[in-house]
């Protein structure tokens, strides 16, 4: 099954390489990256007291801290309305989410690394791809036409399971039929589904689903009670389900809100008029391709009255004589004061909540409605060479050649991605990069962070090799020139049993004042989507167009 797709699975047939739990070749070079751990920390201990006094000071009639997706939708927008006097501050990860890497012609994702065919109902995804000339013709056109470039090329997916490479996610293989029928049903009939509101019950963005209380119901139980609670007792099918929890995110369905799983499945129906239906758009660096594209279509200038963009990350906000007021921490220790007319506060919340003053004034109370966050591991093996695929068990099956997505039933990550999988040749390039994902558990999350804070270099790389060394074994080793973990600690938040009532995030969603909030925290969870939608409401605030 595609993903968010039910339109049956085909099988490809070979065997998985034989490999030991801790091989023995020797270890290639590991660097690890902790993006926004120094400032974080620094937060947590120093909290909003007793920053270097600034020297220099900047004004301005729109501020915007952060440039993650919502930042720099928000930016984006702005400009594209003929606003100019606006300052983009950086934080301590230009691109967050969808930051990328690499050398030359290799790039990689050290974030994010897809984007589905947006709904009719993602309208400002829909315009920022046209405008990037990622959509061509028509951006509300049912069916619109993609650059190809952008389209995930076959082959998409692949699943390691039951002894062989099969060529979609969901296990069909001693599956019970009758029971992923079903399912695969239920979904289907609750697409374009509305609640007594008028409204789509599940719709992207999510402020766009119907308020409906006996849908919204479901956000009393987890995904996994759900499943339980309809007669779903198919291991396959719940393996399936907890995978699509932990990969949208970042843990398992018996912590994800129902209203959330079911939401997964039903709100992304974008469709394409030179694709398939479940056709991912993906870069070879991820989402930093169109984030930087965005950025590319902002005049940055140096002098005042125009928008600027400015390393540093806000480490104090407060309301002073009718004026927003920033403290910026910059390189070498020095700091930078920002006045603005109007905030638009891209930050994660359990950042905001150190940094902006007054929080509980605005109705949220960090203690209370804090969600939480889940932590991961982006891991960029650079390889000399494409490790040999198995070969077949017999001269019956075929060998299923590598997908951009490669994923492993009996695997403890989320699987790899190709980078050099959208580089069109005539043959493939000698050299790769394959990304592998791990969101960690979810159980001991603040000893997690401690353990990921300190560990070495080694332990990381046995902790995000698993997926690779099960489909590779040992071979594995003598292929890889070096690799790059990077640390998200606070990756995502995550859409627990509940998540809907959260009246903070309520409160900060409805602010309307000087400062805007523009996060995929107010969604409750990190996808695109979710985050270009509040960084777009926040401009149109500013513009005085809200919808």
């Amino acid at each position: 099954m595609r993903r968010r797709d039910f339109l049956g699975a085909g099988l490809g047939g070979l065997s998985l390489a034989a490999c030991e739990p801790f091989p023995s070749q020797p270890r290639p070079p590991v660097t690890v990256h902790h993006p926004g751990m120094q400032a974080g920390h620094a937060l947590r201990d120093q909290g909003t007291r007793n920053w270097p006094e600034p020297t220099g000071e900047i004004d301005c009639d729109v501020a915007i801290l952060g440039s993650g997706v919502a930042g720099v939708t928000a930016a984006w927008k702005l400009a594209r309305e003929g606003h100019r006097n606006f300052v983009l501050l950086s934080g301590p990860e230009p691109g967050g989410n969808t930051a990328g890497g690499g050398q030359g012609e290799l790039r990689h994702p050290t974030g994010a690394h897809y984007l589905p065919l947006p709904s009719r109902e993602s309208v400002h995804v829909r315009e920022i791809l046209h405008a990037l000339g990622i959509l061509h013709g028509d951006p509300q056109a049912a069916r619109p036409h993609y650059d190809e470039m952008s389209l995930v090329h076959p082959l998409q997916e692949r699943l390691f399971d039951g002894g062989r490479w099969h060529d979609e996610l969901l296990p069909v293989e001693g599956m019970n039929a009758r029971e992923r029928e079903r399912f695969q049903h239920y979904v289907a009939g609750l697409r374009g589904k509305k609640g007594r509101d008028g409204r789509l019950l599940f719709a992207m963005p999510s402020a766009s689903s119907s308020q409906d209380s006996e849908w919204r119901a479901l956000d009393a139980l987890s995904f996994h009670d759900w499943l339980q609670r309809e007669d779903y007792r198919d291991a396959r099918l719940h393996w399936y389900a907890d995978y699509c929890c932990r990969d949208d995110y970042g843990v398992g369905s018996q912590h994800v809100s129902a209203w959330a799983g079911l939401h997964y499945f039903v709100s992304r129906t974008g469709e394409a008029a030179n694709a398939d239906t479940g056709s991912l758009l993906t870069w070879p660096d991820g989402l930093h391709t169109p984030v930087q594209a965005m950025l590319g279509q902002i005049p940055f200038v140096d002098e005042a009255g125009g928008p600027r963009r400015l390393a540093g990350t806000a480490v104090q906000v407060r309301q002073r004589g009718g004026r927003c007021e920033v403290i910026a921490l910059q390189e070498g220790g020095r700091s930078l004061r920002i006045r603005a007319r109007r905030l638009i506060v891209a930050m994660p919340l359990f950042v905001a909540a150190r940094v902006v003053e007054g929080m509980q004034d605005f109705g949220f109370d960090a203690r209370r409605h804090l969600l939480p966050h889940s932590s991961w591991l982006v891991a960029n093996f650079q390889l000399r060479r494409f490790p040999r695929e198995p070969v077949p068990r017999s001269e019956h099956e075929y060998v299923l050649p590598l997908a951009w997505d490669n994923v492993l039933r009996e695997g403890k990550g989320l699987g790899y991605v190709v980078a050099t999988h959208q580089l069109i040749r005539v043959a493939r390039p000698e050299r790769t990069v394959f990304t592998a994902y791990k969101a960690l558990p979810f159980d001991a999350t603040h000893a997690t962070r401690r353990r990921l804070a300190n560990a070495a270099p080694g332990e990381l790389l046995d902790e995000v090799a698993e997926d690779l060394l099960l489909a590779y074994g040992d071979a594995l080793w003598p292929l890889v020139e070096r690799v790059s973990i990077t640390v998200r600690a606070h990756a995502m938040s995550i859409p627990v049993p509940g998540f809907l009532s959260n009246a903070g995030l309520t409160a900060l969603r409805e602010l309307d004042g000087p400062i805007r909030f523009a996060h995929s925290d107010l969604s409750g969870y990190s996808v695109f989507e979710e985050a270009a939608w509040w960084g777009w409401q926040a401009a149109l605030g500013v513009l005085g167009e809200r919808s």
